[in-house]
């Protein structure tokens, strides 16, 4: 029998406790690891819960993962904010997480997925948050993004957050307050609570960028035409920003709510919930580039349009200036024989006479809409 499947015929709780104290009775590993709590820590919290309820007490890492391995019906949730690579190593040594896994968790660059290294399952989100501002700039941030890692391994969940994005202090106590029940559930609920809060963020997002879209919106369709370009221009390249976490969360998502056997059946109708949000927030997304597009396009018209008519105006300028100038070029080659040059009243008639082809000229030019 090979190692896995041995791993896999026993129960889960026994091979976790067992590996708890392989670490802490051998001395090379466990001086590897280290929670001493007075280096700098990415911790922000780490609970031990049994059957929805969290146990008094501060623990370690270690300490934590230690005392749910020896409970029924106890997993533990640690949360991170930005880790080192060191404690993330740490910790990857305790709990048993993939070397990939932990490379992605540290750096953070990742599209959303789900991936599964043997027993623990990797959910990669992408945050979201609107940015306030007093008006749109070429150079205004309106949507922050970052990154959330979710391990949900059979004993413990361990959230990892980069950014200010979607904390998880709110999470938490939701559920350890109101909502004991799903909190039953083991570590599957709490990454559905993390995706949820994720996804609330992404709509909340969504209908304040409506609301730019549509000063936008006012702005190129007024008559003063307020908006520049360069705003259409900044605005659709926030919703891309945007659309790039947004859109890719709908394989992961699918993923779960159409496992069998690795989501339990309640959680997942909690997720096809969640997945229904997001779907609102593509959807979304979706008719807001299209109408940004379609701003950004007629903006360009009217930057033709606008371009046509001056020239319109200068061509215009330009051919009553050469009305003068030919008459002046005409009468300034000095011939001999020339009789207006001659005539008492040759300069009065030259210039009354070059009036009235200007009003003309101007007012044709100005009833066709060129001046």
């Amino acid at each position: 029998m090979t190692e896995r499947s041995w791993t896999r015929g026993r129960p889960l709780g026994k091979m976790w406790a067992d590996r708890m104290r392989g670490l802490l009775n051998n001395g090379d590993s466990a001086s590897q690891v280290s929670f001493d709590g007075q280096s700098p820590s990415s911790v922000v919290d780490c609970g031990v819960y049994v059957d929805g309820k969290r146990l008094p007490g501060d623990f370690s890492p270690d300490q934590a993962l230690a005392e749910a391995c020896g409970r029924d019906g106890a997993f533990v949730w640690l949360g991170l904010h930005q880790p080192e690579e060191p404690e993330m190593a740490a910790i990857a040594q305790v709990y048993g997480l993939h070397e990939l896994a932990v490379e992605d968790a540290v750096k953070a660059e990742q599209r959303p997925k789900l991936e599964q290294f043997n027993d623990v399952h990797f959910l990669v989100l992408r945050t979201a948050r609107y940015v306030p501002h007093q008006e749109l700039t070429e150079s205004s941030q309106v949507v922050e993004t970052g990154q959330m890692m979710i391990f949900v391994g059979e004993r413990f969940v361990i959230t990892v957050r980069h950014g200010d994005a979607s904390e998880m202090a709110p999470v938490r106590a939701d559920l350890e307050k109101q909502r004991v029940a799903l909190l039953q559930q083991g570590p599957w609920a709490v990454a559905y609570a993390v995706t949820d809060r994720v996804v609330d963020h992404y709509l909340e997002v969504a209908d304040d960028f409506e609301a730019d879209l549509d000063i936008i919106e006012e702005g190129v369709f007024s008559r003063d035409r307020i908006a520049p370009i360069q705003q259409v221009y900044q605005l659709k390249r926030e919703l891309v920003e945007f659309r790039r976490a947004v859109v890719p969360l709908q394989r992961p998502l699918a993923s779960i709510t159409s496992s069998q056997g690795v989501v339990p059946k309640e959680i997942r109708r909690y997720f096809r919930d969640v997945q229904d949000h997001l779907t609102r927030t593509v959807e979304q997304v979706s008719s807001y580039d299209d109408l940004l597009n379609s701003i950004l396009q007629a903006r360009l018209a009217q930057v033709t349009v606008d371009q046509n008519n001056d020239m319109r105006k200068i061509a215009s300028w330009a051919a009553i200036a050469t009305v003068w100038t030919a008459f002046a070029g005409v009468y300034g080659m000095n011939f001999d024989y020339m009789p207006e040059t001659n005539w008492r009243y040759g300069y009065p008639a030259l210039i009354a006479l070059l009036s009235l082809v200007t009003v003309v000229l101007y007012r044709a030019l100005r009833r066709n809409g060129w001046l």
